[in-house]
């Protein structure tokens, strides 16, 4: 992540707007300009409607951009159709909040993994069977987890079902669109454990997407505050509480501690009672 090292990802001058009712329009995003690097953990925070999931929707061509470019490796990726926007997709993977929603109730949870082995031809059939095992391991689910179907699995284990599917194709780039904000706060910590544990072993650059800037400075090695639509600032996450200069970041901060004080209100008073 020095000046040095070129960007695995970058967004420059980005826009995106929606028509609204009568003749107007709806900025989601304004002059996006950012860049991931190779091995990163680069955090978006913001409230609701920031443009955070707009941002993440438009790298993976989920919503066309209105104006600017996005670069993967140098290359020009704003426009991609056809073929070359498939073969984007393998690099550039995405883990959503609602894990229930992506799965077809009738695929057991092995095919679902294996489904995009085969379908970018990294491996016969028979190699895929037993690469799917691994990967369910990697993520911590039991190799009986393949014969199961969606409704069997806890939140939790749909959402390791989903990281097992993105990481099996080994892209350069996983974006995490809120992928813990809907979990229990025991299972929240583990997935986040998991994900540092996957950088770790794999290197793959992440973008981590929430509205908690408690869970993003956690995993995160820099973080990009957005507000309506803008990056308000972008800061390194060790120096995220003494280096925050925008009001709104600083705002942010304060509601962390905020919900923090009073957690700890609240066990102070069970601690006595």
């Amino acid at each position: 992540m020095s000046g040095h090292e070129a960007p695995i990802l970058e967004l420059t001058e980005l826009n995106k707007c929606y028509a609204a009712p009568g003749h107007g329009s709806v900025q989601a995003l304004c002059n996006v300009n950012l860049q991931l690097y190779p091995g990163e953990c680069l955090g978006i925070v913001g409230e609701s409607g920031s443009g955070k999931s707009t941002l993440a929707r438009c790298i993976t061509h989920l919503e066309k951009v209105t104006s600017g470019q996005m670069f993967y490796r140098g290359k020009d990726i704003t426009q991609l159709k056809g073929e070359p926007l498939r073969q984007l997709y393998k690099q550039v993977q995405m883990v959503f909040q609602e894990p229930s929603s992506i799965f077809n109730p009738r695929t057991s949870i092995g095919k679902f993994v294996r489904e995009p082995l085969l379908n970018y031809k990294m491996m016969r059939r028979s190699e895929a069977e037993t690469a799917v095992l691994r990967l369910l391991e990697r993520v911590g689910l039991p190799a009986e987890a393949a014969d199961k179907y969606p409704h069997e699995l806890s939140g939790g284990e749909q959402q390791r079902a989903v990281i097992a599917r993105a990481i099996g194709v080994q892209p350069d780039i996983i974006l995490f669109d809120e992928a813990t904000s809907a979990l229990d706060a025991p299972i929240q910590q583990q997935m986040l454990d998991l994900l540092v544990q996957l950088r770790r072993e794999t290197g793959v650059s992440c973008m981590f997407i929430s509205h908690d800037l408690a869970v993003v400075q956690k995993v995160s090695d820099r973080v990009a505050v957005m507000n309506k639509g803008e990056i308000v600032e972008v800061l390194e996450s060790a120096k995220l509480t003494t280096a925050a200069r925008h009001p709104y970041t600083r705002s942010l901060m304060a509601s962390v501690l905020s919900v923090r004080k009073i957690r700890n209100e609240i066990r102070g008073t069970k601690e006595v009672i």
